[in-house]
């Protein structure tokens, strides 16, 4: 298979990219969102490790993320293209972001500042073809020396071709991919292993790549053979109308990612009015906030086109902060890489020696979005109170007694005095660090430019 053609597969590896079907049942048992006040996830999006520990002291920690999520560290196929990452030849820390050594210190460099670890797991397939992995390990397809062997994979040989027949959607091969038999034991055990090998250098969650093609019961046969059962997991299961497997079945192992979330962000922000998000989320038949996972963009539909991009400039910076201060989901950060071809791997094998040089765009980093994490964090649990719109793309709403945010998407500023549940006194605006003060009745008085917001809260009372 092309490279192109395989890129262009993995894109949409989990099924469709159009869906908006509210999804059918619930499950029970489910492991709820990242614990703890900072829910905030930064995806640094083929980092090198040693460039994720410095992110963590340099940025992360003191901006309050609470997670970061690394790329897959698993052994994998030679190649410059990003997708190399998610073709595994053994479970080996040896691929081209870091060696174990470098994951290691990574580990312990983040937790010295407060952020947990997500490592991104590739745990439904192995490699197609042939050759030396990253990490000099010879394979062939189906033939994985000391791993596994071709009675592994033997259930379907076939490429995965109708998103309406379950058994082919979860036994097939994911664009050619060998596909795990994830129903045997020793296959569970295996992947088991390798989870609590990292587990063990310290992580502190999984998100578990294309979960959608693997059966919800293998995945919790294997999360149960955890040294901590309990750790974080974050399904990739992208909705698709009328599709033989629903998201909502993985609820009962962990958090599940809401595509459609993001999906809708691009519509509503592109082509609709702000003032429709007053009840976004459970209100647009969405997966229940406490379980699902959300972003404006990750690794795939940035480059699928089926949401939000960096390439959207001040639309994207607006709906990262809207999904910040909205209370549903916990939300990932994604911080990648410019692209103008889609197979690009990462600037300098991923070694970032500086923010916004060699093509490293940083979103984690960018003001108006790391100063909405603080504005999450301290309005953690706090209802939607003080909702304002104009009835298109100018709203604003507060968080209980904490917060309170205004957004203007229109091509011209806006001037008002907006009604708050906040104390009265001195605040900063987080997006433009400028000072606001709010009254004894909670009201302000400002202007807003086009295409900016303004974001008060009480952790942020002086610039």
């Amino acid at each position: 298979m092309a490279p192109r053609t395989l890129a262009a597969a993995l894109a949409l590896a989990a099924g469709a990219a159009v869906a908006l079907v509210v999804p059918a049942g619930t499950a029970t048992a489910a492991v709820q969102s990242p614990p703890g006040g900072k829910d905030v996830t930064a995806v640094l999006f083929e980092w090198k490790f040693d460039s994720v520990a410095k992110a963590c002291t340099d940025t992360l920690g003191p901006a309050g993320y609470g997670y970061v999520q690394v790329s897959p560290p698993q052994e994998h196929i030679q190649g410059a293209q990003w997708w190399t990452s998610y073709q595994p030849v053994s479970y080996k820390i040896a691929g081209r972001l870091g060696d174990r050594a470098a994951f290691s210190r990574m580990v312990n460099t983040c937790h010295s500042a407060g952020v947990k670890v997500v490592a991104d797991a590739v745990i439904n397939h192995m490699a197609a073809g042939d050759g030396t992995g990253t990490g000099g390990s010879s394979y062939t397809k189906y033939t994985y020396p000391g791993i596994y062997s071709g009675a592994d994979m033997d259930d379907c040989r076939a490429t995965i071709s109708n998103y309406n027949d379950r058994a082919n959607v979860q036994n097939c091969e994911l664009v050619g991919l060998a596909d795990l038999d994830t129903g045997e034991d020793y296959v569970r055990g295996r992947i088991a292993t390798y989870l609590n090998d990292l587990l063990s250098l310290g992580v502190d969650g999984f998100r578990i790549d294309a979960a959608k093609h693997m059966p919800a019961a293998d995945l919790a046969a294997i999360k149960s053979r955890l040294s901590n059962p309990g750790a974080y997991w974050k399904q990739e299961a992208i909705h698709g109308a009328g599709e033989a497997v629903s998201p909502s079945e993985y609820l009962g192992t962990g958090d599940v990612q809401e595509f459609r979330y993001a999906r809708d962000l691009k519509r509503v922000f592109n082509n609709e009015n702000l003032a429709y998000l007053k009840n976004y989320g459970e209100g647009w038949g969405y997966m229940e906030s406490g379980r699902s996972a959300v972003f404006v963009d990750n690794h795939d539909t940035e480059r699928g086109g089926d949401t939000l991009s960096y390439k959207d400039g001040a639309t994207y910076t607006l709906a990262s902060v809207f999904m910040l201060a909205w209370p549903y989901g916990s939300p990932d950060v994604h911080s990648g890489y410019e692209f103008s071809d889609r197979d690009a791997g990462p600037p300098n094998g991923g070694a970032v020696n500086a923010c916004y040089s060699d093509g490293w765009k940083c979103q984690h980093a960018w003001r108006e979005i790391s100063s909405m994490v603080g504005f999450r964090n301290a309005t953690r649990g706090q209802a939607v109170t003080n909702w304002w719109d104009d009835g298109g793309d100018r709203i604003a709403f507060g968080r209980g007694s904490t917060g309170y945010v205004a957004i203007n998407h229109e091509g011209s500023s806006l001037s008002r005095t907006f009604q708050t549940s906040l104390p009265g006194g001195a605040y900063c605006d987080v997006q433009s660090g400028r000072a606001v003060t709010v009254d004894g009745s909670g009201r302000f008085t400002t202007t807003i430019g086009a295409h900016t917001a303004v974001a008060l809260h009480t952790g942020a009372r002086t610039c």
